[in-house]
């Protein structure tokens, strides 16, 4: 067994070739500021750029998987540039999961709020724990969504379910997910790790080829252009960033 250690994030490789990936902030229910972020983003790119690599778990560390943008570190970008530096940064990390060669596997702790949920979408076998709950702020807050969701939400749960999801932000449970088809599974929350473990050995067996082409083309064709849709999020959310407006909304969160 072998680990890499990121300041916020650790990613641990067991002789099965399956690496698990935490958020490792847990004091902060994990929540995003920007050395998560980066973190997220570099040890998926080490993790799809490692041959001994065939199957990837991400979860989080303590009581959540992810609680969002963290509102004790929030630095409102002074600037369009800045803006722009930090959303980039963001869809950077979802690039690096959902098109990353590796499949990967969620085990969704907790809470997952915002940006969190957005990983959580992100990965391709999202198993969610009974008590998990997840939902989108972003809209309530004057900003908008990133990680590919305009693309990826609707293709899971229907355009009329994922406008109500993102526009009104309202909290869902695991066993609501698993109905929408937003989460692929519910374990009991004792079992969650033990199921993401399961999956991702399946997977880490299976022909190497044939997995990362199936990734690759069903993350091509099951929604719509996904590229496009993480340039249209970064304006929208530069935009967002730019009112003076969200800042007293996420003051007041």
């Amino acid at each position: 067994m072998s680990e890499q250690v990121y300041e916020t994030v650790s990613s641990v490789l067991a002789s099965s070739g399956v690496r698990t990936i935490t958020l490792n902030r847990p004091g902060s229910l994990n929540a995003m500021n920007r050395q998560l972020i980066d973190d997220v983003a570099l040890a998926f790119d080490h993790a799809n750029a490692d041959h001994s690599t065939r199957a990837i778990i991400f979860t989080g560390a303590g009581k959540a998987f992810c609680a969002g943008d963290d509102r004790r570190e929030h630095v409102h970008p002074n600037s369009e540039e800045e803006a722009r530096d930090l959303v980039q940064a963001i869809q950077h990390a979802t690039h690096a999961i959902t098109f990353g060669a590796k499949p990967v596997v969620g085990a969704i702790n907790g809470w997952a709020v915002g940006g969190g949920f957005e990983w959580a979408i992100n990965c391709d076998f999202p198993i969610w724990a009974e008590s998990a709950k997840g939902f989108f702020p972003e809209v309530s807050l004057n900003l908008f969504v990133t990680g590919a969701v305009t693309s990826l939400l609707p293709a899971m749960v229907g355009l009329h379910k994922a406008r109500e999801m993102l526009f009104f932000g309202e909290r869902y449970s695991a066993a609501e997910l698993l109905a929408s088809g937003v989460a692929w599974k519910v374990a009991p929350d004792g079992q969650l790790l033990d199921e993401a473990q399961r999956t991702a050995e399946k997977l880490a067996n299976m022909p190497i080829l044939s997995v990362r082409a199936m990734k690759r083309v069903l993350n091509a064709a099951a929604s719509t252009d996904l590229n496009r849709a993480l340039a249209l999020e970064t304006e929208a959310t530069v935009a967002g960033f730019m009112d003076p407006e969200t800042t007293r909304l996420l003051s007041a969160f």
